[in-house]
């Protein structure tokens, strides 16, 4: 493909690899160009099918953006795919929607972050840098392996995965920064601002009102007590302190 081309792949400069698809050629000279300025390699794709039958291939990806409204097939249905191919390569959606309810499919489906195209670069980036860097496909490097542990609960702290009781926990990054977040505050009050800040990014400003990202968070524990749940049903470390936020009880 001519190097003229918009989406041919942009040449890596040894920074963290990124996947974007996007059906938009503009927007993915434009993102593509700032993430190379920015010191990543980038890799851009027109449409889901292509990208997955890349990804297929097992090259290194650290990160994905994935646009939502494409033809073919939609980001959701993208994200399912990735899912099987690589369980634990992030993905953050980069869409024009922004109706929460895209927004709860997006991280209930593994997403680990939802941001409106029409952010400023320097936002995009900020929420990039939020990701934990990984090796391969997604697979976070194991070595000086770091855990932390409260009662039936162990975090990995180089994996980022959880187990509860000697079984895996599904958490996105996303849920399990916040887990990380309560469990080595345990039996502290966190507030829902903090909280909300490990996923967006501190001073981020999102729902309806100056307090709405409180709806976020309250969406967000309540995904990550069912996942809870599904291993252990009398499950009940994560707390509520009505009007303020969460804690993490010791079991």
């Amino acid at each position: 493909m001519p190097a003229a081309d918009p989406v041919a792949p942009a040449a890596p400069k040894g920074g963290r690899h990124i996947m974007i698809v996007d059906d938009d050629p503009l927007f993915l000279e434009s993102i593509s160009q700032n993430l190379l300025d920015a010191g990543y390699a980038v890799e851009i794709f027109e449409d889901g099918p292509s990208f997955l039958d890349r990804l297929a291939e097992a090259p290194k990806v650290d990160l994905l953006l994935l646009d939502w409204k494409m033809p073919r097939m939609n980001g959701i249905e993208v994200l399912a795919n990735v899912r099987q191919i690589a369980p634990e390569l992030p993905v953050i959606f980069l869409t024009v929607l922004n109706d929460v309810i895209y927004e709860e499919a997006a991280l209930h489906g593994g997403a680990v972050d939802f941001v409106e195209k029409s952010r400023s670069f320097s936002i995009v980036l900020q929420r990039i840098e939020l990701i934990p860097s990984s090796h391969g496909n997604g697979t976070a490097s194991r070595d000086d392996r770091d855990d932390l542990t409260s009662g039936k609960l162990r975090l990995d702290l180089k994996s980022h995965r959880a187990w509860w009781d000697g079984r895996q926990v599904d958490l996105t990054l996303a849920e399990f920064g916040i887990v990380h977040l309560l469990v080595k505050q345990c039996g502290s009050d966190i507030p829902y601002r903090e909280i909300y800040d490990v996923v967006r990014g501190e001073d981020f400003i999102a729902g309806q009102g100056e307090n709405g990202f409180r709806a976020n968070v309250r969406s967000a524990i309540k995904r990550i007590r069912q996942k809870f749940r599904q291993l252990d049903e009398d499950f009940d470390c994560i707390e509520n302190y009505p009007g303020f936020g969460y804690r993490w009880r010791s079991s």
